[in-house]
């Protein structure tokens, strides 16, 4: 089982950073449907993985002369360190209310299923509305939005980041990839702290961690490196190749939880 994690991290958090789904997108459905943890802790096992490939593969892309843009990535950044951390007050208010474990899931799928599937549908238009938005206050509540998505389902986000950037500021795939990591790093170390402020992480059992960051740090490395290598029609292929995937993947493990 342990191989597993391991492996599991390394391909999600690859295609990942390669295509700016993050990996978490990866991660959360399949230790949804394989691993026997409950909904908090699959959430923190992604979290920490995606969060470990997001460090690695910024700090990469920077030293390979990628620069990110100037004012509006700042805006981002503070938009989904905000929503990071609301997100995390957003699960924890769900998890009380709803009580079940899976229930949570079954709500995290089903959610992240439908936010899936239009994704897949705006980028099945042949024509893709486009957007140049240079608003602060709009650029950092997108960055809000998206870091609130990405911590409450814990999955990073990655889809969501990369669709709402090419539509928003009209970020060509390559672009809108590296930002999307940005958002992930930053949202997901904001849950972390909260996690961290709000009772630590004593009650979880992350021991897969020792198997998944290694992964994840791999898979930002690999990621990124293939990131540069890959021309950008090659990288929508494979995005939206997974995003299909992941749909069904959400919508099983839906169906699941609720049995």
């Amino acid at each position: 089982m342990e191989f597993l994690y391991l492996a599991v991290a390394l391909f999600s958090t690859t295609i990942g950073a390669l295509s700016g789904l993050g990996g978490g997108v990866i991660i959360k459905p399949v230790l949804d449907a394989i691993a026997p943890y409950d909904a908090a802790t699959i959430g923190l096992l992604s979290s920490f993985t995606v969060f470990s490939m997001a460090a690695v593969s910024t700090v990469r892309q920077y030293h390979s002369g990628i620069r990110f843009e100037g004012r509006k990535s700042l805006y981002i950044v503070v938009g989904s360190i905000t929503g990071g951390t609301a997100g995390k007050i957003l699960f924890s208010c769900s998890s009380e209310l709803l009580g079940n474990s899976n229930r949570i899931t079954a709500v995290q799928s089903a959610i992240l299923a439908v936010l899936l599937i239009l994704v897949l549908l705006y980028l099945l238009q042949e024509k893709h509305t486009s957007l140049h938005i240079h608003n602060g206050i709009i650029i950092a509540s997108a960055g809000f939005v998206l870091g609130l998505i990405a911590a409450f389902l814990g999955v990073g986000g990655g889809p969501f980041n990369v669709v709402l950037l090419a539509l928003l500021f009209s970020m060509d795939s390559r672009t809108a990839a590296v930002h999307s990591i940005l958002i992930i790093l930053f949202s997901q170390s904001a849950k972390l702290i909260a996690v961290l402020i709000d009772g630590g992480f004593g009650s979880y059992d992350l021991s897969a961690l020792l198997y998944m960051i290694p992964g994840g740090i791999g898979g930002g490395f690999l990621g990124a490196w293939l990131n540069r290598k890959l021309k950008s029609r090659t990288i929508q292929i494979l995005f939206r190749t997974v995003v299909s995937l992941l749909i069904i993947l959400n919508i099983y493990n839906f169906f699941r939880a609720m049995n």
